[in-house]
């Protein structure tokens, strides 16, 4: 497993492990322990949450795992992101879904997610989505105080676009340190409004959520997929792999530092995931899956 230096305090894996539909895995405590430690033999140590996944129930479930080895924690990077209030029984206080990015929201939500994952830090947090209502300098004073205390030892974005992004970072006197944005054959958007450009010319990896477009890619009747399965199964078949693989390998071939998250709870998947680091596409090869995915040659 290859890692990436995100900053002098972290140190990240190139695959990520998302625990978004973790509350649907049904795993067992003792299950999810399990899965934990042969994604680590793995070499996948960074694991991604959010404090709304399962209706603000999955960093708990995640915290009563590792509480049965809590040892492991010295092994992985925990990943969490705030800012966004569901209307929920879990949350009862919570009566419109909005964005939250005030101070006291992104303080009281990391605290709690400290709490559900018993720990006295976490490696990374983001600001979950854009907030149209963000007062910029309130919501760096939350970052900094808390990275000030060690509660968080570094801070990035999600679904940011540049302006979203330059906002923040204008108001900050440390570097935010990835943006996690939405990426796949199929949704190639961010190629070309700037956000890609931008973590580049930053040197800022960048997480991808949804890497296998939530399996469309495997599924659907539209005929780009179609094409794109057919560009893929020949070079699975190339590359001795499986189509996911090189779906993944075609995010890690990029030179911006992608890294890719595998959202699954079965360990073949996360292998999948894991063999891609292996498989390096050449570049023609790398715009055959660009283009059959957008399902239109490029200029």
């Amino acid at each position: 497993m290859e890692y990436i230096q995100v900053s002098d305090k972290l140190k990240m894996s190139k695959i990520a492990l998302g625990f978004w539909r973790l509350k649907s895995w049904k795993m067992s405590k003792e299950e999810l322990l399990k899965y934990l430690e042969e994604a680590i033999d793995l070499g996948v140590t960074t694991f991604d949450h959010a404090d709304i996944y399962g209706h603000y129930t999955c960093e708990k479930k995640f915290g009563e795992a590792l509480a049965l080895k809590p040892e492991l924690r010295k092994k992985m990077q925990l990943v969490s992101k705030v800012g966004i209030k569901l209307v929920s029984e879990n949350m009862p206080e919570n009566t419109y879904h909005c964005y939250d990015t005030s101070y006291e929201h992104i303080v009281k939500s990391v605290e709690k997610s400290l709490e559900n994952f018993n720990t006295e830090y976490l490696d990374l947090v983001l600001i979950h989505r854009p907030d149209m209502y963000m007062n910029a300098d309130e919501t760096a004073k939350a970052l900094t105080d808390l990275r000030k205390a060690g509660k968080v030892l570094e801070w990035g974005v999600s679904n940011f676009l540049p302006s979203d992004y330059n906002l923040l970072q204008s108001r900050l006197d440390f570097k935010l340190v990835t943006n996690q944005i939405e990426l796949s054959p199929l949704k190639t958007q961010h190629f070309f409004d700037g956000t890609i450009n931008l973590m580049q010319e930053k040197r800022m990896p960048i997480m991808v959520w949804s890497p296998l477009a939530g399996g469309e890619i495997f599924i659907s009747a539209a005929e780009n997929a179609v094409e794109l399965r057919k560009v893929l199964e020949r070079l699975a078949e190339k590359y001795s792999c499986k189509s996911d693989t090189i779906v993944y390998a075609w995010h890690l071939s990029h030179p911006a530092n992608l890294m890719p998250i595998c959202g699954s709870g079965k360990i073949e998947r996360l292998e999948d995931a894991v063999k891609a680091c292996d498989v390096k596409l050449t570049r023609e090869e790398w715009f055959e899956i660009l283009v059959n995915g957008m399902g239109y040659d490029i200029p």
